[in-house]
């Protein structure tokens, strides 16, 4: 239960601190004194939207704490652990501070936390009802939840609506894959065509280097020739060779060495260079016969190199990457089998999500209609006691799909679509709430829904902003009851300007606005026996508490 609130420059309240207890806390004062702004405070703990200019006029920071205390079976410790944030054995400091910039800072138990985790913790710490729930009970979309929250049966649609994204990723994946295999069957015969070409060709990496070599040769055979037979001559076939003039000055030089040894190197250098120009005339003279003008090959080259350039020019600027083309359209073909395995592998997985979710819907529209049932049964009970006696409260289901549509039909959380109607006046056919429920009819209809829900919710703290909105006397005096048999349960917060619901609350506070210093402060204060008369008897009387006012007061707290 939230057993204390801190609020620091927020709206026009400069300090307030709220020490709350078990059962009944009841909240009044004058419109306006700030009442709404405590539960707007509350909202913020919570993970709620705050805008800047909530913060108090010429202040940086808005602060609001709230310690809560829980029992080990409410779940929160378990929580926390699955948020990363830290134990305090069984209590839960929560602390936000907004900045004039925007920003927010939010710790819980001294760790930094973000508004996201505010918002999960907050669903197990406690539950607000305002003026807004009369709107959101008018709206069809959220009927269905609170069936199941009645049935217990959230966490079933919950898992229903996980296991149904599943489903469709697998749906969208399936499209998408549809998509990807007609575009490739559309490129296959392309690469089909493409594949064909090349291997037609049979390229061989390099080969276009050694054709152009090749095609150089024949182009300039005459040249070469007469090159290679000029150069072999004057350095072999000639008498005055320079093979036979370096061969006689070594013979020469060998005499001379015996006269000199200086000159034995130079005779040995002599001797490499006629080994090298033996060697280099043999290789000419092997050379000359293959060097030959053929026109017929030199085509035939030219032919080759056309194929092999043209094939360059489409797949790739060399012949490498040509073959790593066809190497990819190889792969693209074992890719579209993969595609169409997978595709395969998914559409069974679709329809066995399929399959499985159908039976758990209807499984889980089955247990609706049961609850429905009991639902009615409690509500009607509720009103009854509410002083709607003889209302009829029933949960429509839209007429359901069969067969093949059967399937179409289904949604996150299952096949149902109900509407709550209502028949506030015996004889009448129900309708649906929007068309026929006062305000008054819609604060109660709101009360026996919380009453019935809060029994077995996990959350230990209730509050009521306002849920007397548009009711009164004898009607008021049991919705003070029906308030004060709900803090048998959760810890209720209660605000109220009704004296029949205010005398209910043992723990009443009165929210009131004072002028300090030119500036409009809102403060809190709990009060005691002699302060509840008085409180009652304004909210009976007005701004003048006659005596009646007070003894009527003290008849109501008696």
């Amino acid at each position: 239960m939230l057993v204390h609130l801190s609020i620091s420059n927020f709206a026009i309240i400069k300090r307030l601190d709220i020490e709350l207890e078990p059962g009944l806390n009841i909240l009044s004062g004058e419109t306006g004194a700030g009442k709404s702004i405590i539960i707007n405070a509350v909202n913020l703990i919570l993970g709620g939207r705050a805008a800047s200019d909530l913060i108090r006029t010429g202040c940086n920071e808005a602060r609001v704490e709230a310690m809560f205390r829980f029992s080990p079976r409410s779940g929160v410790d378990d929580l926390l652990e699955a948020l990363g944030l830290p134990r305090a054995g069984g209590e839960v400091l929560i602390s936000r501070s907004l900045f004039k910039e925007g920003r927010n800072r939010v710790t819980v138990n001294g760790a930094m936390a973000t508004l996201q985790m505010l918002n999960r913790l907050g669903e197990s710490l406690i539950s607000i009802s305002g003026q807004h729930e009369h709107q959101r009970l008018l709206r069809p979309e959220n009927h269905l939840h609170l069936l199941d929250d009645f049935g217990g049966l959230t966490p079933q649609r919950l898992q229903l609506a996980a296991d149904y994204e599943q489903y469709r990723e697998a749906c969208d994946r399936i499209e998408r894959l549809r998509e990807t295999l007609r575009l490739e069957e559309e490129a296959r015969e392309l690469r089909e065509f493409q594949a064909r070409e090349i291997d037609a060709a049979r390229p061989v990496p390099g080969e276009d280097e050694e054709l152009e070599q090749e095609k150089r040769r024949l182009l300039h055979a005459e040249d070469l020739l007469s090159m290679v037979t000029a150069a072999y001559e004057e350095l072999y076939e000639q008498g005055d060779s320079a093979l036979s003039i370096v061969s006689r000055h070594a013979k020469q030089l060998e005499k001379g060495a015996a006269l000199d040894s200086r000159l034995g190197e130079v005779r040995e250098s002599l001797l490499e260079l006629q080994a090298g120009l033996e060697d280099a005339a043999l290789s000419l003279r092997e050379l000359r016969p293959e060097i030959r003008a053929d026109p017929a090959r030199l085509e035939s080259v030219e032919e080759r190199l056309q194929v092999l350039n043209r094939l360059k020019r489409k797949y790739g600027p060399t012949l490498s990457d040509v073959l790593e083309f066809r190497g990819k359209l190889a792969e693209s073909r074992d890719l579209l089998e993969g595609l169409r395995e997978e595709m395969k592998g998914l559409e069974a997985r679709a329809a066995a999500l399929l399959e499985d979710l159908m039976v758990r819907a209807e499984a889980l529209s089955e247990k609706r209609k049961e609850a429905a049932a009991g639902l009615c049964t409690a509500v009607e009970r509720e009103l009854a006691h509410l002083h709607m006696a003889g209302t009829r409260f029933l949960v429509q289901f839209e007429e359901e799909e069969k067969g093949e549509a059967r399937a179409a039909a289904l949604r996150p959380d299952g096949f149902d679509r109900v509407e709550f109607l209502l028949a506030p006046n015996v004889g009448e056919e129900p309708r649906a709430l929007a068309r026929i429920a006062s305000g008054g009819e819609l604060s109660r209809i709101t009360l026996a829904l919380k009453t019935i829900l809060a029994r077995t919710a996990s959350v230990e703290t209730v509050v009521f902003d306002e849920v007397d909105a548009g009711i009164g006397g004898a009607a008021a005096a049991v919705v003070g009851e029906k308030l004060q048999a709900l803090s048998d349960y959760h810890q209720v917060l209660c605000i109220t300007h009704l004296p029949q619901i205010a005398c209910k609350g043992p723990n009443h506070y009165l929210v009131k606005k004072v002028v300090l210093e030119g500036r409009t402060e809102a403060g809190i204060e709990r009060l005691d026996r002699e302060g509840r008369v008085r409180e009652i008897a304004r909210l009976l009387g007005g701004k003048q508490i006659t005596p009646s006012a007070v003894a009527h007061a003290q008849e109501m707290l008696d």
